[in-house]
């Protein structure tokens, strides 16, 4: 087993085994070094990887709607006889799916999740602001005694912070002290 994996060329980004080039890797340095594998090699947490995968699928799907759309047509009301009655619009769907899920396109898509950080920085402050309000008034409403004023100044900062990429927050512009730790 070792032995048969050891003489297997490797596979490329694209996905081509074939080990014929640099097809899908054009980004080379003009010097002749190595290439750059992406234009974003800032390392993200895995549910942030999914984020953008969602955003890189999404755009996929947006791109290839017909082809998916003549595929689901030709599939309603089928069981057995999809991959027989529906070869032609499932490889059409999927050739035009895997024309664009190209590095380029997730590059893209990363650049996209990244614009999109204030925005969902917005909406997640907005989100925890009405959590609080939504639990002063039931805790008002049932008599229930009021949360720690400490504790709540506590997640209100919390609220503030930057979202996390590549496993640091931003610093904030006055650099802090020196031998102050960062959570």
């Amino acid at each position: 087993m070792a032995t048969m994996a050891a003489e297997q060329p490797p596979i490329a980004p694209g996905g081509n085994s074939s080990g014929g080039g640099t097809r899908n890797n054009e980004r080379g340095t003009q010097d002749g070094g190595l290439p750059m594998p992406s234009r974003n090699p800032l390392p993200l947490s895995a549910s942030q990887e999914a984020q953008v995968r969602e955003v890189f699928n999404a755009q996929v799907r947006t791109l290839c709607a017909d082809e998916i759309k003549a595929f689901a047509d030709c599939a309603r009301n089928r069981t057995f006889s999809i991959p027989f009655a529906c070869r032609d619009a499932s490889r059409r769907m999927n050739g035009c799916m895997l024309a664009h899920a190209t590095p380029e396109e997730h590059d893209r898509a990363r650049e996209q999740w990244f614009a999109q950080r204030q925005q969902r920085a917005r909406e997640r402050e907005q989100k925890e602001r009405r959590k609080l309000e939504q639990e002063a008034f039931h805790r008002e409403w049932w008599g229930l005694p009021q949360r720690d004023p400490e504790e709540v100044k506590k997640e209100l900062e919390k609220l503030g912070r930057a979202e996390r990429v590549g496993g640091l927050t931003r610093r904030p512009p006055g650099g802090g002290e020196q031998g102050e730790t960062k959570r």
